[in-house]
């Protein structure tokens, strides 16, 4: 993992830094030992495909809140941050990182309807944050900050489209890096929030028809037994 992580980034670094990186991740490797937890096998868990049985031991773990889930995930993080905590240099990775991400970020602008819209980042925001302008000469205001989705930035903007006059816009959410995603819908004039709600949205474009009284999307129909979209 430290290898690399050190040839993605390690040329960031004087020469002599980078030495020193990848030895020291090689000397806290070679003083600690590590015993991997056990992925408990269910061997009794088989799907049918046409009648073709296929074995899926480990389908417990799609399900993070299990309690065998969670006991597994802290195993690993107990083999994980003990390493981590000892790498003299994680402090200095943190750093130089920070400093190289902290810059201003602009998005190419582009017009949907008679308005403009782009996307900025002040540096280190978490999402980018959409603004709108009346008039290229007007000043630009927030129209939509995804860093606002949630309190602790686990909701992240999924895709997005306007309607073809640029009155309505639909835009994709999604919680803890999940695929499912929930489409809300704002009137552009004056970002309000409208009241419709798309759920079971995944692996999906968002297309409104012509006269913008309707969107296009895939969605995945309600099964019994199968995940619901809100676990995932």
């Amino acid at each position: 993992m430290f290898y690399r992580l050190h040839r993605v980034i390690s040329n960031q670094f004087h020469p002599l830094a980078q030495l020193f990186l990848f030895r020291h991740s090689r000397k806290l490797t070679s003083k600690m030992s590590f015993q991997y937890p056990q992925a408990f096998r269910d061997e009794a868990v088989l799907d049918d495909y046409h009648g073709n049985k296929v074995p899926d031991p480990y389908s417990w773990l799609e399900d993070p809140d299990s309690e065998k889930t969670q006991a597994f995930v802290s195993a690993q993080n107990q083999l994980t941050l003990p390493f981590l905590e000892c790498c003299e240099v994680r402090d200095l990775f943190k750093e130089r990182m920070t400093e190289l991400y902290d810059y201003p970020k602009y998005s190419c602008p582009f017009k949907r309807g008679s308005r403009y819209f782009h996307f900025y980042n002040t540096g280190l925001q978490n999402q980018s944050v959409m603004y709108v302008q009346e008039s290229l000469d007007a000043e630009p205001t927030v129209f939509l900050d995804p860093n606002t989705f949630s309190d602790d930035g686990t909701v992240a903007l999924r895709g997005y489209a306007f309607s073809e006059d640029g009155e309505y816009l639909a835009y994709g959410t999604s919680a803890s890096g999940s695929d499912w995603v929930e489409i809300r819908f704002l009137r552009v004039d004056g970002a309000v929030p409208l009241e419709d709600r798309l759920e079971r949205v995944k692996f999906s474009c968002m297309s409104w028809t012509h006269d913008g009284k309707g969107l296009f999307y895939n969605s995945y129909p309600d099964q019994e037994g199968k995940s619901d979209g809100k676990t995932f």
